[in-house]
């Protein structure tokens, strides 16, 4: 199998750890524990799976990445969407034979997508979309820790209907667990109050209140009444044949959740070496992480924003830092494993509490950016956002896709345009107004801005100059920009202009055309329509194309015998290079 370039040679710049890398591991790994195990357990998956995924994928993720400060392991996304998609199959999500076959078809397709540079399928994810998804996400995150946090299980049929529940019974939250809870919020904001212990708020909020629960007797749940933690490391997974047929979409899913939330981390935390991070050796290596992890009870894992900014606040310099993480967890897990047994389940829900509202406050800035790009913008946002709270995320997904590419066609139709340009006495071309009809024996030249999709054609269409009184006229359309491969509709609409000029008298030239799309105009037999010389090539400096066209243009006005009475393009014979 062949990797991308950007992927291959990765033991060249394994470097040495730095000393702060071990401190960052230990924070990074110490972290992993209440975070890896509240996510799985809102998703209803066994905890110990959310724990091992700090283990495995963590190491081999930030041994094989290209974002070197990148740390793979479970996301709150990735373990909703995998719930979703075990439980739409049908399948048991605590079953370890079932997450292990969806880890590690998830890990093929992240593996892939990698292999065959598809990074740039993120690329089509408005940022408007991912917003509206990323804030559902919280939303769920919030909603299903409820539970923990307060007692009182809401019942609904979505996600905004069972918020609405939980606040309208508030009188029947357990008032332990409601305590408990907001005492590890109230601890975890006076930790961050201190700026050194900012990074580890979440850690210090945990054992302070699991330790004040201990010490009092409070008779809430705890993380030992819901698993066993045992004192080993992850043993190996085989995975459930059976169960391959009713994941192919799934797996897919749950791989585009974990790249689109990876592909974030490359721009926002810059390689400290230098190096370029690379989305396509990224993935490949999220792909990796989770072939290996899939063997050894974890679940779907990817790039963690929240664990790699964890991993930098505390000091990470090099990729070692993840990888000590990995490590240093699973050292935690094989000595310290009967105490996280005793961690109160509200101290979890606290925890995640903050987490889930830490995610919408980060989102903040983008939703307003978005509400005030425009309104198509804002109802994608808000159609993903209802769609991730009312329906399974695999669903959820493919409208956000959808509604990502409804979005960009709507914007590519609505920006192209026909500009008229004029050249004045020293031959410097300035853009105008279309004019409304092509004046009889003169010049007139339009600049299509525009990329030729079909959904644009019909309002480029009635921008066009009537031809009714184009006796003697010509059309110079400049093409300069237009894709090589245009949509056939483009080809009906110059093919229809061409034989309403030739009709009245006119006639219309191409100038500026690309190689590739003279080749697909003359292959849908445009260049007959037009006649010789009607499509001039692009080449030459930027104006040669336009100059040939003019000169071209006004040899065929003169062989009419119907001289020019007045060319708004007269000037000298090489206009000035400005240009629209």
């Amino acid at each position: 199998m062949k990797f991308p370039r950007s992927w291959r040679g990765r033991k060249r710049s394994l470097g040495r750890p730095a000393p702060a890398d071990v401190g960052s591991g230990l924070v990074t790994g110490l972290f992993s524990i209440p975070e890896g195990m509240a996510y799985a357990a809102i998703a209803g998956f066994n905890p110990v799976a959310g724990l091992y995924a700090g283990v495995v994928p963590a190491i081999v993720g930030s041994l094989t990445s290209r974002t070197v400060l990148m740390v793979t392991t479970l996301t709150s996304a990735l373990a909703l969407t995998s719930q979703s998609v075990l439980s739409d199959a049908g399948l048991d999500p605590k079953d370890a034979g079932n997450v292990a076959a969806l880890t590690l078809m998830a890990g093929v397709v992240m593996l892939l997508m990698g292999v065959l540079r598809l990074g740039v399928v993120m690329s089509f994810v408005s940022n408007a979309v991912m917003t509206g998804f990323s804030t559902g996400i919280a939303l769920q995150i919030i909603t299903g820790v409820l539970k923990d946090a307060t007692g009182y299980k809401p019942e609904g049929r979505n996600r905004l209907h069972q918020l609405g529940d939980w606040l309208a019974h508030i009188g029947e939250w357990q008032l332990a667990a409601t305590l408990v809870a907001a005492a590890t919020i109230a601890v975890w904001a006076l930790t961050r109050l201190v700026r050194r212990l900012e990074p580890v708020a979440l850690l210090v909020a945990m054992v302070v209140a699991s330790a004040a629960v201990a010490v009092l007797g409070t008779g809430v749940e705890l993380v030992g009444g819901i698993a066993h933690i045992p004192a080993a490391l992850p043993g190996f997974s085989a995975p459930d044949l059976s169960a391959v047929p009713h994941l192919l979409g799934g797996a897919v899913a749950v791989a585009l959740v974990g790249l689109a939330q990876a592909a974030s981390i490359g721009p926002s935390v810059p390689n400290p070496d230098g190096s370029r991070s690379s989305v396509n050796g990224d993935f490949a290596a999220q792909g990796l992480a989770n072939l290996a992890g899939g063997l050894f009870q974890s679940l779907p894992s990817g790039g963690s924003l929240s664990r790699t900014g964890v991993a930098v606040s505390a000091g990470a310099r090099t990729r070692w830092a993840g990888v000590l993480s990995g490590v240093l967890l699973a050292l935690i897990v094989l000595v310290c494993a009967p105490l996280a047994e005793h961690i109160p389940m509200p101290v979890i829900g606290g925890l995640i509490l903050v987490v889930g509202g830490e995610l919408i406050w980060g989102k903040r800035h983008d939703i307003l950016l978005v509400l005030r790009t425009s309104p198509l913008s804002s109802a994608a946002m808000v159609l993903t956002f209802l769609a991730t709270t009312q329906l399974p995320l695999q669903q959820a997904i493919v409208i956000g896709a959808v509604l990502s590419l409804l979005l960009y066609c709507v914007q590519a139709a609505r920006r192209s345009r026909l500009v008229a340009l004029t050249a004045d006495d020293t031959g410097r071309w300035h853009p105008g107004d279309v004019p409304a009809s092509l004046p009889p024996g003169e010049v007139t030249v339009l600049y299509y801005d525009g990329v030729g999709f079909f959904a644009e054609l019909p309002r480029v269409e009635t921008m066009l100059p009537r031809t009714d009184h184009a006796r003697d006229a010509v059309l110079i359309l400049v093409m300069r920009g237009v894709p090589d491969v245009p949509s056939s509709s483009m080809a009906k609409v110059l093919r229809r202009h061409a034989q309403d000029l030739h009709r009245a008298g006119g006639r219309l030239f191409l100038a500026g055309v690309e190689p590739g799309l003279a080749r697909a105009l003359e292959a849908a037999g445009l260049d007959r329509d037009l006649g010789p010389d009607g499509i001039v090539p692009a080449g030459g400096a930027l104006f040669d194309p336009l100059d040939q066209a003019l000169a071209d243009a006004r040899a065929w006005i003169t062989a009419a015998g119907s001289p020019s009475r007045h060319d708004p393009q007269d000037g000298p014979e090489r206009p000035g290079r400005p240009g629209p």
